[in-house]
């Protein structure tokens, strides 16, 4: 019987946002592989309906599975949000999303007890974020908010360009007058604009990237589960280490994945994932 800790760990997202939980996967816990996913024929998920991205989600779950992962992460919030509750009860492997380490970490942080969240329409409106974070500490407020254009200028390479500084102070600015202390990137594509928000916010409102505590989560969920890769079995190739599969648009997508992550992606692999 294959060891399971040798096994990949599966990543999906609707498209390249995804691609910063990958990272901070590979920072976190470099010994472990990672098999990703990204929907890029179906992108942008935070328009669509539930039924829509749970549909999706079962196929991508179920072509991971395929390829033998031994655990998943969703790292797509709108996923985490719509679809999460009704796939992990079906699957046979540990699975975690973002949303809830992402709002974990809000919760705590929080110094006046208002946390602010942007996200996807799709995200905002499942109220996930605010009945997680006010389960952890019924005091908070939260105040959120809808950024749809904040994903196609992350994809266009627009990370600090003066268009997406007017638009993030066009979103942010009704935010900061409900005075929160705190701003959750509920969005994978978000932590890319990172240092835009910060512009932005100013310095009196700590940033939560979901993508890094759900990084941290999953150490620790391999961890307890006994299927943290020890490292006996690693490529000698570590660029060799980890594979990527994509529904659309290859070349644009490894371009992107190589504009951000520490390692080189040769390629990846286009697939019909209708199939699943």
């Amino acid at each position: 019987m294959e060891d399971l800790r040798y096994a990949p760990i599966g990543v999906f997202d609707s498209g390249v946002g995804g691609l910063t939980v990958a990272r901070e996967i590979v920072r976190q816990i470099p010994g472990e592989r990672i098999l990703y996913f990204g929907d890029t024929a179906r992108v942008p998920y935070g328009s669509k309906s539930q039924d829509t991205i749970i549909r999706f989600s079962r196929q991508i779950v179920h072509f991971l599975q395929t390829k033998g992962v031994k655990a998943v992460v969703v790292a797509c919030n709108t996923a985490s949000a719509l679809a999460l509750e009704t796939i992990a009860p079906e699957m046979d492997i540990p699975v975690i999303g973002v949303v809830i380490p992402g709002a974990r970490v809000a919760a705590e942080s929080t110094k006046n007890g208002k946390v602010g969240v942007i996200a996807t329409k799709s995200t905002v409106d499942s109220g996930l974020y605010t009945r997680v974070i006010t389960e952890m500490d019924p005091s908070v407020q939260v105040y959120s908010k809808a950024c749809p254009l904040f994903v196609p200028l992350v994809e266009e390479g627009w990370l600090s360009d003066p268009v997406t500084v007017e638009v993030a102070r066009r979103y942010l600015e009704p935010l900061l007058e409900t005075g929160i202390d705190t701003l959750v990137m509920g969005c994978t594509h978000y932590p890319l604009l990172r240092d835009t928000l910060a512009q932005v916010l100013g310095e009196q409102v700590l940033l939560i990237n979901p993508a890094y505590e759900t990084a941290r989560e999953l150490k620790h969920l391999l961890e307890r589960e006994d299927l943290i890769n020890d490292g006996a079995c690693m490529p000698e190739d570590p660029e060799n280490m980890h594979s990527f599969y994509v529904s659309d648009a290859a070349d644009k997508f490894r371009e992107f994945a190589n504009s951000i992550l520490p390692f080189w992606v040769d390629r990846a692999k286009l697939i019909g994932i209708d199939e699943y």
